[in-house]
């Protein structure tokens, strides 16, 4: 089926203004001013006033569900379809998180399969928070070289009492191995690193780039907002030129404890002169939100939502008075430049057809579009993952 926008207020992300978009075979076909295809077949939705965007991309989901630090019990549900679709999410990168024994990479590889198969775009990374990284074929490069779904490892866990408590060498290993194997596969091969509470923050890291010559965009650290000392060592980080990564999935005890808002804290980042190509934001979906007491004694738990991804992105535009346009970056053209993905993340021709609809005032989605595809309307998917 052949789609034509006509007259949507086109975010690229960059503001590009009123356009007619044309989208066939699941990629953008044109955008013009004005397009005239008076008598082909063609589902022509008016969308005057209304703002057209990318889809959204998720970099950090556990797809197959996370979790278990409160016993088997405690594992978390996989992603369905709609879980994505209906926030406005159309590109997903699936991890395993705390448990690399019961979630495995076949099972995530075929996660991601299945989810394409339903109608959206998903990859994944290799290994989990252990050192030694579980992979698939029993290396690193050679699952990022050999297996066209998986573009990077982790996450791998630094600075947590659930870590492997991993080395620099190791750290710094990892990071070579990852790099290899995306400069032999045409991808960026990052190491997606999830930092936990410890003092230690992102030290790691960063004696990794000092003492070899593993550059730092190599690393993709994650829940850069999960306390105040963190998200302030995160700030000068990105000012090094590193990536930061804020986890938009939380809990009213973690704020109270620390946690800075997603969206206060992509505020507070631009505000200090962070430029905005650092930043980007992730659900951390199906994963476990655990609250452990100073002994490292599971207290609660809940779970991680990809609808926190628009929620936060809203609050940003809404409340922090953060630009449309930066706020669209953080989940759209950066983690696509940062991950490797080329045909996503944003609005151009011969780009994948993935695009959202929204209200310019409140940011209501009311409609999504996946490799061409219409998803959702109205508020209402119109495909369903095939349990759903």
């Amino acid at each position: 089926m052949i789609t034509l926008f006509k007259q949507a207020t086109v975010y690229a992300p960059e503001f590009l203004g009123e356009k007619d978009v044309l989208i066939a075979d699941g990629r953008i076909a044109d955008i013009q001013d004005r397009i005239d295809l008076s008598g082909a077949q063609v589902n022509v939705i008016e969308a005057e006033g209304k703002v057209l965007t990318p889809g959204f991309i998720d970099g950090h989901v556990h797809i197959t569900g996370g979790g278990g630090e409160g016993g088997f019990r405690t594992r978390t549900p996989e992603l369905t379809l709609t879980d994505a679709t209906l926030s406005g999410v159309t590109t997903l990168v699936g991890v395993i998180g705390t448990d690399g024994t019961t979630r495995t990479m076949p099972n995530l590889l075929a996660k991601a399969r299945a989810l394409r198969e339903e109608g959206i775009t998903c990859y994944c990374h290799t290994g989990s928070y252990q050192v030694p990284v579980k992979t698939l074929t029993g290396n690193i490069e050679d699952d990022i070289l050999l297996i066209d779904l998986i573009i990077g490892a982790g996450e791998i866990a630094i600075s947590d009492h659930r870590s492997s408590q991993p080395t620099v060498e190791e750290i710094a290993k990892i990071a070579s191995e990852a790099r290899i194997g995306g400069m032999l596969s045409g991808k960026k091969g990052v190491v997606n690193v999830h930092v936990g509470d410890s003092p230690d923050k992102l030290n790691l890291i960063e004696r990794v780039i000092e003492t070899t010559d593993i550059p730092i965009t190599q690393f993709y650290p994650t829940h850069i907002n999960r306390n105040a000392d963190l998200f302030e060592a995160g700030i000068q980080y990105a000012k090094k030129g590193g990536y930061v990564d804020l986890t938009t999935s939380t809990i009213p005890k973690f704020l109270e404890d620390g946690e800075v808002k997603s969206s206060e804290a992509l505020k507070r980042m631009l505000d200090q002169g962070v430029p905005v190509e650092q930043i980007t934001f992730t659900s951390d979906a199906q994963g476990s939100l655990p609250d452990f007491d100073d002994q490292g004694t599971l207290i609660g738990l809940k779970v991680g939502k990809v609808s926190s991804l628009y929620e936060a992105f809203k609050e940003a535009v809404l409340d922090q008075k953060v630009r449309l346009e930066d706020a669209l970056r953080v989940i759209t053209l950066n983690p696509a430049v940062i991950l490797g993905l080329p045909a996503k993340g944003k609005i151009e021709v011969g780009k994948e057809a993935d695009l959202i609809l929204m209200d310019p005032e409140t940011l209501r989605i009311s409609r999504v579009i996946a490799l061409g595809r219409e998803m959702v309307r109205d508020g209402e998917p119109l495909v369903k993952g095939t349990f759903e």
